[in-house]
């Protein structure tokens, strides 16, 4: 496995901690962070990152499609938490969103 492969596992692994602690994040501040949508998005964000990293590591036929849809749900999370930009949390997961979005999308066009 190339280098570039594996440090966009190491980039998947981040995002998706960062959206799972920001799950527990959102519920403890309330208000507009615990939009079901914006949930969703941290949600749906850490399990394909979740994914992702799997599919890669087993070399699987398919990680290319499952990292154009990680590329895909990991902007739609950092777009979302680009509306929460009132603390440090919010843009600090937007960034670390965006950076497994470009990730993904190098790696769904490699061979794994």
């Amino acid at each position: 496995m190339s280098e570039d492969m594996r440090d966009g596992i190491q980039t998947t692994l981040e995002c998706y901690d960062i959206c799972t602690e920001g799950v527990a994040y959102c519920a403890d501040r309330g208000g507009q962070h615990i939009e079901p949508a914006h949930l969703k998005a941290l949600l749906d964000c850490a399990e394909i990152c979740k994914a992702a990293a799997g599919f890669i590591l087993r070399a699987s036929d398919l990680h290319t499609t499952v990292c154009d849809a990680c590329a895909a749900a990991c902007e739609h999370c950092a777009t979302s938490c680009d509306q929460l930009s009132d603390d440090n949390f919010m843009p600090q997961c937007a960034e670390v969103c965006r950076r497994c979005a470009q990730a993904c999308r190098r790696m769904a066009g490699v061979q794994a």
